[in-house]
């Protein structure tokens, strides 16, 4: 069955790239031409009929911005943390997968190869999605067994990938597994406890965070 939804997590202030982020949200920064979020946008709606916004910090400015572009659902987030969403919004009895994605990654998905991957792990609860460090970013490194299942997510012990902030995951499934939590590391360790959280096996064909000015400068190859 064709995934169908897509989620674009974007409630965050955005520190980092202030002064910019006083007068906009991160998530309007410019992007050739365009801001990142909208990129982001544009192309899911390419393969994915049903897109969904979480926003946050200057809230009203953002959903102005993605209601021009169409998407189907916008959620406040401000003042709660990053998987608030997935036990508080009416997404939490979705019994389908949704590709949740970051406003501040600028990725390539070859989303039909990760929907294929994402079932052949037995449509899990969540699966992570991982990709090479890249020096200067930082990550979480992903640790998993000889079945996918993931051990550990940890900044204090260096592996091969990172967590790319890239998930497939069923809301239902995960209100069902576990009382509601406030981030996704903790979303992440609960289902790690029970063996139920993947690590796919497709890498992004191009992935690049931007979490500073300086990242969205050589973001637009200044």
């Amino acid at each position: 069955m064709k995934i169908a939804h897509a989620l674009i997590m974007a409630g965050g202030r955005g520190s980092r790239m202030m002064p910019l982020t006083d007068v906009i949200p991160k998530a309007m920064a410019p992007f050739y031409g365009s801001t990142l979020i909208a990129h982001r946008i544009e192309k899911l709606k390419e393969v994915i009929p049903n897109i969904h916004i979480t926003v946050g910090y200057m809230g009203s400015m953002l959903a102005k911005h993605v209601i021009e572009h169409k998407v189907n659902s916008i959620f406040n987030t401000i003042g709660q943390d990053n998987s608030w969403w997935i036990f508080n919004t009416l997404l939490k009895d979705l019994n389908a997968p949704v590709f949740v994605l970051t406003c501040d990654n600028i990725v390539d998905l070859d989303y039909e190869r990760l929907e294929n991957d994402y079932y052949a792990l037995d449509s899990p609860p969540c699966m992570v999605v991982p990709v090479k460090p890249i020096e200067g970013l930082e990550g979480d490194y992903i640790f998993y067994d000889e079945q996918n299942r993931v051990t550990a997510l940890t900044r204090t012990k260096k592996n091969d990938i990172y967590c790319s902030g890239i998930q497939v995951l069923n809301p239902a499934k995960i209100n069902a597994l576990m009382e509601a939590c406030d981030n996704f590391y903790q979303l992440w360790g609960n289902l790690i406890a029970v063996q139920q959280l993947r690590c796919s096996n497709i890498y992004p064909e191009k992935w690049f965070a931007v979490d500073t000015l300086a990242q969205l400068n050589q973001a637009n190859g200044r």
